[in-house]
């Protein structure tokens, strides 16, 4: 298991990763809703999820054939990082 410093750290360098985080905490949401809340080119989104999905912070809510409307969620090692991200003023 990756120390939550370390994904905090991985989070925080990038605005993208950090945006993407911030609105799931809110609820799932596809990547062209993240991208219209956030002013985002889409392509940023989308490669922001798939690095945060690679570390665990957030899934996939729909079939992995699914090719549009996919819908993303925060897993529960996501909040937990993004808790500590609030206690400790990192964002």
């Amino acid at each position: 298991m990756t120390n939550d410093w370390d994904l905090v750290s991985y989070v925080i360098r990038s605005q993208y990763r950090t945006a993407v985080l911030r609105r799931l905490v809110d609820g799932p949401a596809t990547p062209s809703q993240i991208a219209g809340e956030a002013d985002f080119a889409i392509a940023h989104v989308s490669r922001a999820l798939g690095e945060l999905r690679e570390k665990e912070l957030v899934e996939l809510l729909v079939s992995e054939d699914q090719r549009k409307g996919r819908v993303y969620g925060i897993t529960e090692e996501g909040e937990r990082v993004w808790d500590r991200m609030e206690a400790t003023d990192m964002i």
